[in-house]
């Protein structure tokens, strides 16, 4: 089974790492936002699916992850793809400094806990008016021609990334579900209170799963508001 499914991953990939060959911009632009869809469906699965954590927050280091690749571009002069890793360990610390506060919360409070802190963030952003306030700010056209010398070229490299961060997501959830961490969330789904008295550490469990997904999440923020080349807190944190 492991091998069937590691020869379709890498077939599907093929074929959608291929298609500015055989497809329009349009298109492209359409499959680079089903990707990014699938990695954030994938990365919610792990954290609601099987950790039990339901979150209705993640939007928050969606958001936090396309903002800090503008303030690194913008603020520090980054080229955009260098910003991304800079985005993934931004929102993996914002995930770890929410936790000790979340993780205080059970069931539906922690659930909108995390609304509330995705709406902090909201507002924390909607009041530095460097990064445009509540209006947003687009990307300096320079920071764009650096990604390639073609404005084609650039939207391949965007949905390049955006095919990447979704088929590896897909990837790295099914080995991480088939390795001993992986057994460690089955359990969980399946029995919380069994698999702590087999010996899974619940809580260290499910605050590395939330911060995993939120670096992730971080990621993929970064590349979709690339490729929106705008962002603002009404749509980073929606």
């Amino acid at each position: 089974p492991a091998l069937r499914v590691t020869l379709g991953l890498v077939l599907i990939a093929a074929l959608l790492f291929s298609a500015p060959l055989w497809t329009g911009r349009a298109e492209l632009r359409l499959i680079g936002e089903i990707m990014s869809y699938l990695a954030l469906a994938v990365l919610w699965n792990l954290l609601a699916g099987y950790a039990g954590l339901v979150s209705v927050g993640q939007q928050a280091f969606v958001g936090l992850g396309g903002y800090v690749l503008f303030i690194c571009v913008i603020w520090l002069g980054l080229p955009p793809l260098a910003a991304v890793p800079v985005a993934f360990v931004a929102a993996g610390l914002a995930a770890a400094l929410f936790a000790p506060l979340l993780f205080r919360l059970d069931g539906a409070y922690f659930a909108v806990g995390t609304w509330v802190a995705a709406e902090t963030a909201s507002l924390v952003f909607a009041a530095i008016p460097s990064l445009g306030a509540g209006a947003g700010i687009s990307l300096p056209v320079a920071a764009v021609r650096s990604i390639a010398a073609s404005r084609e070229g650039a939207e391949i490299v965007i949905y390049s990334l955006l095919v990447a961060l979704g088929i590896g997501t897909l990837a790295g959830a099914y080995a991480l579900i088939r390795s001993k961490p992986g057994l460690a969330l089955m359990a969980l789904r399946d029995n919380a209170m069994a698999a702590g008295a087999v010996g899974v550490d619940i809580w260290r469990t499910r605050v590395l799963t939330y911060v995993g997904v939120a670096a992730v999440a971080g990621a993929v923020g970064a590349v979709i508001f690339l490729q929106k080349l705008r962002i603002s807190p009404d749509t980073a944190f929606s």
